[in-house]
């Protein structure tokens, strides 16, 4: 049978301390009827109200004061459990749910397994590779890469490196509407363009004329996948905003050319690791954040930037 009992001390106790439940399932990144749900089984289960509705948020009750303060020693207990039974680089073992963008995941993190691997032969690690953001509670992730910025929400999260995306397109599409100079070339091309949650995007920020314009990328073709949206680019379909970690090294090869330079702004994103709190307490979620920091400290597709490192809990870079 399964047994939810700590998921659910984990909802209770982020509900407290972010304050309610709509917080909560942005700090879990989880959905709000999930909280609600989870809360409304843990309350029908212990036989007790725990939380007192109001219109102004919620407040605990006797018995969820209780059991808050139950929670947060089994919480600690398990955390702390797992931690002794794994300390120490030779004892890293178990299993491991990381979560990363197609794009990102196949070009740079599938190169560095191998090496992790090798150096934790006790660790089993379930790489899944998604463009839809997967929820560290509902999908079980330890750890999930995250391109851009973050919401502000409970979850911790450590800065990889920096995240730049420039314009591009292949040299043949280029030869055949020729080098824009400005907006108005540029809208005269055909471009790619991301569908559904990542339809933002498609709005490529330039500062023309000493002003900031805002570019609204229109295209035939439409894709939810880094990846393809990335072959299509290569195959002289459109124009590409597309993260430097694949651009650079397509310039480099002379498939792709930078388009606008001069006046492409430059993003305030970056590549980050999320998870939930204290988890990275956990030797082989520390580890493996650890190791995917130092790979990416100094990324060889930046140009004149280093990449830098710091945890964070507010959802700051």
């Amino acid at each position: 049978m399964k047994d939810e009992r700590l998921l659910e001390m984990r909802v209770f106790r982020t509900v407290v301390e972010t304050g309610g439940f709509t917080s909560a399932a942005h700090g879990l990144g989880v959905s709000q009827p999930f909280v609600s749900q989870t809360i409304q089984r843990l309350e029908a289960r212990l036989g007790a109200k725990l939380l007192h509705r109001t219109t102004r948020g919620h407040r605990l009750t006797a018995e969820g004061e209780r059991f808050l303060d139950t929670a947060r020693r089994v919480i600690d207990l398990v955390e702390q459990a797992e931690a002794d039974w794994q300390r120490g680089e030779a004892q890293v073992e178990g299993h491991l749910r990381v979560s990363a963008p197609i794009a990102f995941g196949l070009d740079r993190v599938t190169p560095h397994m191998p090496d992790f691997l090798n150096r934790h032969p006790n660790l089993s690690i379930d790489l899944r590779l998604t463009d839809d953001q997967e929820s560290l509670i509902d999908d079980r992730i330890d750890v999930a890469i995250r391109m851009g910025a973050l919401p502000d929400s409970g979850l911790m999260h450590r800065r990889l490196c920096g995240l730049q995306r420039i314009i591009v397109a292949a040299p043949d599409l280029v030869a055949r509407y020729g080098e824009p100079h400005g907006l108005e070339d540029l809208s005269a091309m055909p471009c790619l363009a991301w569908d559904g949650s990542r339809d933002h995007l498609n709005r490529w920020k330039f500062v023309q004329d000493g002003e900031a314009v805002t570019f609204r990328a229109a295209s035939r073709f439409r894709s939810n996948q880094g990846m393809t949206l990335f072959q299509m680019c290569l195959a002289g379909v459109g124009v590409m905003r597309m993260a430097e970690h694949l651009a650079r090294p397509a310039i480099d090869r002379g498939h792709l050319v930078q388009l606008l330079p001069a006046i492409t702004v430059r993003d305030d994103g970056a590549i980050h690791a999320v998870f939930l709190p204290d988890r990275h307490l956990v030797p082989r979620i520390r580890s493996f954040i650890d190791f995917m920091a130092a790979a990416f400290r100094d990324p060889d597709w930046e140009e004149g930037t280093g990449g830098q490192s710091g945890m964070r809990s507010d959802g700051t870079t």
